[in-house]
């Protein structure tokens, strides 16, 4: 998926979508994003030494797994909400520049309950690992 199809799965728009491409395969959602400089999360975090915050990798290994997220009934994707992030550990940094590579899957869902892991990689090298929970909520719930 190209960044355009992207926008018809996920919600996020303008400057929150950090997922340039995305695909499936074997059951595990790959995403990759380039990282520029120009990227707003890098601004003041570090003048001098630009590296990209934890979260906003967190974020991105999140974006990746709705990927394999199943559309609702109507076609549509369902909004979703993090309910927690567990056992991540920072490896190495991300730095302009770099392209940020993810692979990230589903291992358990309860209702609208799901679990991941995700890790993401510069050049093959482990930069980040972590386990989260999130929710789904169909978009008829969220248009109130």
């Amino acid at each position: 998926m190209n960044r355009t199809e992207l926008m018809e799965l996920l919600p996020h728009r303008n400057s929150m979508l950090l997922l340039d491409e995305a695909e499936v395969i074997d059951g595990a959602a790959h995403g990759k994003k380039k990282i520029t400089g120009e990227e707003w999360f890098l601004d003041g975090h570090f003048p001098g030494h630009p590296v990209v915050p934890g979260v906003i990798l967190c974020e991105i290994m999140a974006q990746s797994v709705c990927v394999c997220m199943e559309r609702q009934p109507d076609g549509s994707q369902p909004l979703t909400l993090f309910t927690g992030i567990d056992k991540v550990k920072f490896r190495n940094p991300v730095v302009p520049g770099d392209l940020f590579e993810t692979k990230c899957e589903i291992t358990k869902n309860r209702g609208p309950f799901y679990w991941a892991k995700g890790e993401g990689y510069v050049d093959g090298k482990l930069c980040v690992s972590a386990e989260f929970s999130f929710v789904i909520k169909p978009q008829e719930e969220t248009q109130a």
